[in-house]
């Protein structure tokens, strides 16, 4: 008997099948630092308890998107370890802060699956969530993955695409029990502009760079453990470069977005996402922001804003696709999503 796990194929999935992802994984001030220091992450909330607790939260949390990337990792090897690539997110939310000492695991339902008509691969829909110690939620979202057949003879499942929201609507959302803006502290937070100051339409070029190194994707991979063979083995794909981890380019757009954007303090929605194109070592990533809708919500001080942030390897800003409708090579990243802000 193997001892071994070669991770599933696309022919190994059904639907309706759950998979509860191994390890737990219990969360220490250690990810916070790393996360910091992998991304230059300056959101106040996450970054000062002092400023969490004036914000009615009784400490601060782990970057919404570092608690993303703990769960996230937990699925990889049983969803896209053979993965030719992630494909996109809908309906994602973050339900729970998640603070240290909580131990997290994730569990997940595959929702849809379609053979790709080379006969050689196909996307596996699936549903995932973040459970923490005391069994609650903490986010679930939806993601789709471009997984490798093992057995090119295996017949095609029959083709189930699941029927995912374009948006969550601001009820869908989950304000932080206790949140309070009302006595925001804007000079501590780093800019002026409030929710107030956003237009709809309006966009916003977050002028700085990076680029991106070989040492820290490697990093970021090991840290929330996401072994997929395109991100670790260079011998996996064409011409031997690794593919820069996915995860990696958001939260270097979202830590880039602080530049205007200092006041989005927490996600609390996943609409969208697409990683258009592929990132490897030495590509310099630049962001840019659409305020695409406003809305109100019934904690003191606190709206929504809901936002097109796109990562670029040196684009313009604010282009996006063609006339042909398809994303312009230099687009790497198309992330929609909501945060909340001061009014």
């Amino acid at each position: 008997m193997a001892k071994t796990n070669p991770g599933r194929f696309f022919e190994d999935y059904s639907i309706g099948q759950v998979i509860d992802h191994a390890v737990p994984r219990t969360i220490s001030g250690g990810e916070r630092a790393l996360y910091h220091a992998l991304y230059p992450a300056r959101h106040a909330l996450y970054s000062s308890d002092e400023f969490a607790r004036a914000s009615g939260l009784p400490a601060s949390p782990i970057d919404d998107l570092a608690a993303f990337h703990v769960v996230f990792g937990k699925t990889v090897p049983d969803v896209s370890l053979n993965a030719v690539a992630n494909l996109g997110y809908a309906e994602g939310r973050w339900l729970l802060p998640v603070y240290a000492g909580d131990t997290l695991r994730s569990s997940s339902e595959v929702i849809g699956l379609k053979q790709n008509s080379n006969g050689k691969s196909g996307v596996v829909y699936v549903r995932t969530k973040g459970t923490n110690q005391r069994g609650e939620t903490v986010m679930d979202y939806v993601r789709w993955v471009m997984v490798r057949k093992n057995d090119l003879d295996a017949p095609a499942p029959e083709t189930v695409v699941p029927s995912l929201k374009p948006a969550l609507a601001v009820e869908d959302l989950t304000v932080p029990q206790g949140l309070d803006f009302s006595g925001y502290d804007f000079t501590l937070a780093g800019e002026p502009h409030r929710w107030g100051d956003y237009e709809i339409g309006e966009t916003i070029d977050h002028v700085d760079g990076v680029t991106i190194e070989e040492a820290e994707h490697m990093i970021a991979t090991r840290l929330w453990q996401n072994t997929a063979k395109v991100h670790f083995d260079a011998t996996f794909r064409t011409g031997g470069q690794r593919l820069i981890y996915g995860g990696h380019i958001i939260s270097m757009a979202r830590t880039l977005s602080f530049n205007g954007l200092a006041n989005a303090q927490i996600i609390v929605g996943l609409n969208a996402g697409a990683h258009a194109n592929p990132c490897f070592s030495g590509d310099t990533v630049k962001a840019w922001s659409e305020v695409l809708d406003k809305a109100e919500t019934a904690a003191p001080g606190v709206g929504a804003i809901r936002l097109r942030l796109v990562a670029t390897k040196g684009g313009a800003p604010f282009a996006l696709k063609g006339d042909d409708g398809k994303y312009l090579p230099e687009v790497l990243l198309d992330l929609d999503y909501w945060a909340l802000m001061p009014l």
